[in-house]
């Protein structure tokens, strides 16, 4: 098991969403720390962080891309059309809401 990326306290939100993504790429992984806040102070803040694992360490490099990509997404990005079912949707969105596809950026 290898860890994928630590967040700040106000981004529990943020952690369970990447985690969703990536279950649903196939894709193992586990929430560390999540409830955790309340802890701050009894314990070093820093291992109070939400923390977001890949299980598998081979599915470690495809888990670190798919959560680079949405992390760097800019909410102003132009639309774009859904490769699968040919939906046009907003630039903030990084999956088609009507049949689920990832988009594809290139």
């Amino acid at each position: 098991m290898k860890k994928l990326h630590v967040f700040g306290f106000h981004e529990a939100y943020l952690a369970g969403l990447l985690r969703d993504i990536l279950i649903r790429e196939e894709i193992d992984c586990v929430l560390r720390n999540v409830e955790l806040t309340a802890a701050v102070g009894e314990i070093p803040f820093i291992e109070c962080c939400p923390e977001l694992w890949v299980v598998d360490n081979e599915a470690w490099p495809r888990a670190k891309m798919f959560v680079d990509a949405w992390l760097k997404k800019d909410p102003l990005a132009p639309a774009w059309r859904c490769p699968q079912c040919q939906e046009t949707l907003e630039g903030h969105f990084g999956a088609c809401w009507r049949c689920g596809c990832l988009r594809v950026d290139g």
